[in-house]
């Protein structure tokens, strides 16, 4: 394949470099100052691509896309250009290890791009079996459907109500409890077909944040002053002589369960009748699903099978997924004992996910790829800007700079686990692949780590040859304590690319 030239861009300027990784230079920083020097020089800055590209901004608009409000997914207009880049062709197989919405499955079938997506979540599944059904709808069966929904209502009598878990109680005024567990059972008890019935369950999922007191909010989500919760702890602080709260969520009048789930059906509907109309997209491909943690998945497939990767990790931004779909994931019966697991399953991205080595140790034993887990850990151990790393975070939370001491292991976890992806995609991969990652840039206790270096470090030890790290021009902010205390550090969002020869 021929060098990239994704989006025209001009070279990297002195603006995009860090400089100084420590503020106030109180901890070392050698080894991050040579890696930015070594990586540099294939940094570019993107002139016409942008944070709604690498995010789900441009998706809320996209027919088929948007069926999912997924916040960190990414755009199919940047799937689309990578797809191009990469030269990938009808036939060929692509990975997304993260699949999320399943926005890099949907945008290969629709160029005959076979794709493997795999995700811990269950409303994945849900909206993937979704979507790579839009050719095989029944156009009338879907129409009396939603004709039948216009016409129920919620008898008078009715008291059964929605399961709640400990984050989730109280999300709901009284009659929406009873709303949608009406209409979840008349949708599990009705004679549709099972694709009509998944179809409608998306969109239950899609409208339970509209009809709640609820709002997602980065690593949690965030309650209406009207709420049990809100009401709850006003009282308390009212009790305790404490100043009310001042930042407080208004969501206004909040709609009726059956007006939401007409509309997001209605919307679909019509992006149905639209992209039926176009048979040249119903391309032979296939799109295959694994539900489960990406860590334990991939070292159970074949070598030499995928010919590129498109994805998006978490990133180590303490974001917990758990918390942020709680709503969804409460819907689906996941009880708090699942969520507590289900945490504890994802990437290590939260403070509060504990190791997983010894699961992955006794994970790699069994399949008989000991010798593969070994040399990955050697890997991750004679990292300098790993531990570099390591140390200068224990030195900030011993130094108080660090309110939390879940971070510290939090981020070393984040890259180890990292490495095992990188390792098993490069496996996986045939020769002349190129893998996209898309990841932020962090920083914690004036400690600002280079995300998409590190990773670029670690992909070239396990065997790829770096090929681009491409930078948006919009750069990120730190958190307002960290500004307050240290100043503030533009982070770099990338995406990275890599190949194997």
């Amino acid at each position: 394949m021929g060098q990239l030239s994704l989006f025209d861009m001009p070279s990297v300027t002195e603006k995009w470099q860090t400089g100084n990784f420590s503020a106030d230079n109180f901890g070392i920083q050698m080894a991050r100052l040579n890696l930015e020097q070594k990586l540099i020089n294939i940094t570019e800055i993107s002139n016409d691509f942008n944070r709604q590209t690498v995010s789900y901004q441009l998706s809320k608009k996209d027919c088929l896309h948007r069926w999912l409000k997924y916040k960190e997914g990414f755009s199919a207009d940047l799937i689309k250009r990578l797809l191009k880049e990469f030269c990938a062709r009808p036939g060929d197989t692509i990975l997304d290890p993260f699949v999320g919405s399943g926005t890099t499955s949907l945008v290969c079938r629709m160029k005959g791009i076979n794709s493997i997506g795999l995700d811990i979540l269950p409303m994945s599944k849900i909206a993937i079996n979704a979507k790579q059904s839009v050719f095989e709808y029944n156009t009338e069966e879907l129409k009396q459907l939603i004709n039948e929904i216009e016409k129920l209502s919620v008898p008078e009598h009715y008291e059964k109500r929605t399961k709640y878990i400990t984050i989730t109680d109280g999300a709901y005024p009284n009659k929406t409890e009873k709303e949608i567990t009406f209409f979840t059972e008349w949708n599990n008890n009705s004679n549709y077909s099972d694709k009509a019935k998944n179809l409608v369950t998306l969109c239950i999922l899609n409208s339970l944040e509209k009809v709640s007191y609820t709002s997602k909010d980065g690593q949690f989500l965030r309650w209406d002053y009207r709420s049990k919760k809100m009401c709850e702890a006003a009282e308390y602080r009212k009790q305790n002589g404490k100043m009310p709260l001042i930042i407080r969520l208004d969501k206004g009048e909040l709609p009726a369960l059956k007006q939401t789930l007409l509309e997001e059906i209605k919307s679909v509907f019509a992006d149905i009748l639209s992209i039926q109309q176009h048979k040249e997209y119903l391309l032979k491909s296939t799109i295959q699903f694994v539900e489960g943690s990406a860590l334990f998945e991939l070292p159970k497939f074949e070598d030499n099978i995928i010919n590129g990767v498109i994805t998006s990790p978490p990133y180590c931004n303490r974001y917990d997924y758990t918390r942020t779909y709680a709503l969804e994931l409460a819907y689906l019966g996941i009880t708090d004992e699942k969520i507590k697991r289900l945490r504890q399953d994802l990437l290590s991205c939260t403070v509060e996910n504990k190791p997983k080595l010894e699961y992955l140790k006794k994970h790699y034993i069994s399949l008989g790829k000991q010798n593969d887990y070994n040399r990955i850990m050697n890997i991750v151990h004679e990292n300098d800007v790993l531990n570099e790393i390591n140390k200068s975070l224990s030195e900030r939370s011993e130094n108080g700079d660090i309110n939390n001491k879940g971070v510290l292991r939090m981020v070393n976890s984040y890259f180890t686990e990292l490495t095992f992806i990188y390792a098993e995609i490069f496996r996986l991969c045939k020769s002349g692949a190129k893998v996209a990652f898309v990841n932020d840039n962090v920083r914690y206790g004036g400690e600002v780590i280079p995300v998409d270096f590190i990773s670029t470090e670690l992909a070239e030890r396990i065997g790829f040859i770096p090929v681009k790290v491409y930078s948006l021009k919009q750069q990120k902010g730190n958190s307002s304590q960290q500004m307050a205390k240290f100043g503030r550090v533009p982070l770099r969002k990338s995406i990275t690319i890599w190949e194997k020869l």
